[in-house]
Formats: structure tokens, sequence, C-alpha cells
């Protein structure tokens, strides 16, 4: 057992995840320290001295003042508060359609807006709740009221803030953990040279459509497809020549299979196969010809093959219907045998048998 420096043993940490990483985010962002940043937009200087001097002692508080409704926006924007200290009467622009226009910008649609007014009447305090206000003091208002609202409105700003960037970031992990997991499907689930699915992924699916066609007492067919003489061509061409061969007989492989339901895969080396749920012996032996004939038509140069001056293939392929006797290993055997046959008969040949004990 592995042991630390003070001779106890080592402890695994476990792994943070998404959600440790959103609560910790949330617990630093809403501590205490975080400044508060209070701007008033009110024309009367005297005001702005009042409110100034009333938040001169809290030193987690700044202040910004702006005595221009026309320049209100750019100041907000420049300042970014945490709370908007917004007076009603101003000369040009007033109160209630800064107010609109704070919550109509992207920027400052959340910053939290306290209005202040010398109006006490419920249906000027309705105008600027309406407006977006989020509330609202009677000008000039208690120091401890002025403060406590000040600190509530701007930690619940901040806070939420902070909760938005977490839950952003998280939504960010989840992305690039989806994906990270389409990546790892493809790379466990494709072919690396010729990009068609691979053994593992061919077992896969050969397994769901067995059981299935178990279910229905409907066919099941396998063809396995072998280049012809391939390491006489590696020999005589190069292995960068022989990936090349690889990869545009799987191109055709694909593209004969494509509108039907089944699945194209590379066995292994020079070995293709196809499984194709519902197919008989008939349509096989059409499809494995069709290949056999696309490859051929390819005229892929191959002057050293004792059988073809060009690169073809030898196909074999059986179909069963799955039974309790029947293990699924036995039709990728039985095509095995056709291929073989296929070879037997001097390549470039299709040998289909009618079911797994052909």
């Amino acid at each position: 057992m592995e042991m630390d420096q003070f001779g106890a043993p080592y402890q695994e940490t476990p792994a943070p995840t998404a959600s440790d990483s959103l609560n910790r985010a949330f617990e630093v962002q809403t501590s205490a320290d975080l400044p508060i940043m209070v701007l008033l937009v009110d024309d009367q200087a005297i005001i702005a001295e009042v409110i100034s001097h009333a938040l001169s002692n809290e030193e987690d508080i700044n202040f910004h003042y702006c005595a221009n409704a026309d320049e209100a926006m750019d100041t907000v924007l420049h300042t970014r508060p945490t709370v908007i200290l917004q007076d009603l009467v101003m000369p040009g622009i007033d109160g209630l359609t800064l107010v609109k226009a704070y919550r109509n910008n992207p920027a400052t649609r959340d910053v939290p807006i306290i209005v202040l007014s010398s109006d006490e009447e419920s249906t000027t305090k309705s105008a600027a709740f309406a407006a977006g206000a989020n509330d609202y003091l009677v000008k000039l208002p208690d120091r401890i009221e002025l403060v406590a609202r000040v600190r509530y409105h701007s930690r619940s700003y901040v806070n939420q803030q902070r909760l938005n960037e977490a839950y952003r970031a998280l939504r960010q992990s989840q992305q690039q953990l989806l994906e990270a997991n389409l990546e790892l499907q493809r790379l466990t689930h494709f072919d690396g040279l010729t990009g068609m699915s691979n053994r593992r992924h061919l077992d896969e699916y050969l397994s769901t459509e067995w059981q299935r066609s178990a279910a229905d007492q409907s066919e099941i067919a396998v063809l396995m497809i072998d280049v012809d003489n391939f390491k006489l061509y590696n020999d005589s061409y190069g292995h960068i020549a022989g990936d090349a061969v690889l990869k545009q007989i799987a191109l055709t492989v694909e593209s004969c299979v494509s509108r039907l339901a089944g699945l194209a895969a590379r066995f292994g080396g020079e070995e293709f196969a196809v499984v194709l749920p519902g197919a008989s012996a008939g349509s096989l032996r059409l499809l494995a010809e069709k290949i056999r004939s696309t490859v051929e038509a390819l005229k892929l140069p191959h002057a050293n093959s004792p059988t073809y001056p060009y690169v073809t293939i030898s196909v074999g392929g059986a179909s069963v219907v799955p039974t309790s006797q029947v293990d699924m290993s036995s039709l990728i055997e039985a095509a095995d045998r056709q291929l073989y046959r296929a070879k037997d008969d001097g390549k470039n040949r299709v040998a289909v048998g009618s079911n797994s004990n052909s």
C-alpha cells in the first residue's frame, strides 16, 4: 500500500463532478467580499452628496454619479453597476424612460433598479414597477434602509450572475463531454483506415439483429469478403498502396450496401463482412455478385497476381433462421466456408449457401 509522507495510507480523492464544480463556483462568488457598485442617476448634485455621504462608511460599496440623463446609458455601460439608483423627474429624458431603456438593453436588462422619487403616490410607484424597477424609495431615504436595500439587491444580482456563469460553464462542459463521447464512440465503432464499421460494431449489430430475427423467425444473412492475393499485392506494391486498395474496396462495398437494411464492416486485415437482416439466399447471391463485379470493374492493377492482372475479391455467404439449435457464430463460420469454396474454385467468385450448415 502506498503511504504518504507521514506514514499514513493515501486516500484517493474522488474526481470532481460537474455538480461539485457548480457548487464551488456558486459558494465562492456569493461571499460577502464581493464589491457593490452603485450608480446614482439624478440631476440634483445635493442628492448625490447626501447619497454619497450615506454610503461613504461602507467599505465594500463603490459610488458613482451621473447628472445628465442623456449620458446615463453610456455611464451605466461603462461603470457596470450592481445597483442603479434612478431619479424619476429629470430634464430631457425622464426616469421612467431610462428604466425602460435599461430593461431593453441586454447588458443592463437584469441590473437592479431602485427608483428615487419625492412622489409617494401609488400610481407613480405602480408606473415605476411596470417600467421595470425593482424597488422604490422616497427621497431622501434613511441611511440604514438605503444601505440595506442596496446590499440586498446588489448581492442578489451578483449571485444570480455568477450562478448563470456557472450554469453556462456547466453546459459548456456537458457539450464538450458529449462531443468527447461521440468521438469515443466513433473510435470504438469505426475502422481507422477505411472509415467503415469495425469488427466490434459488426459483432454488436449482428447480436442485436440475431435476437430480432430469432423473435420474428425471419432470415438473417452474412457475406464474408476477402481480397484475392492481397499479401502478394503488398509485397509487389507496398503497404501504402495496399491501404489505398482496401479503402477503395471499402467504399465499393459500402456503396453496394448503402440502400439496404444492413451493415458493412471491415472484419480484419483484407477481409470485409456484411450483415443483412431479412435477406434470403437468392437476394444474398445477387448482392454478393454486385459487390464482386463492381470491384472487378475498378480494374486496379495487380500485375503479379497468379489469377487476374487486376485486384479481385472472393465472396462467401450464408443465411439462416435462428433457432435454439443454431448459434450466431455458426452463421459466420458458414459464410467463411463458402468464402473458402469460392477461393478454391479459382477466386473472383461468389459462393452462397442457403443455411448455416452449407
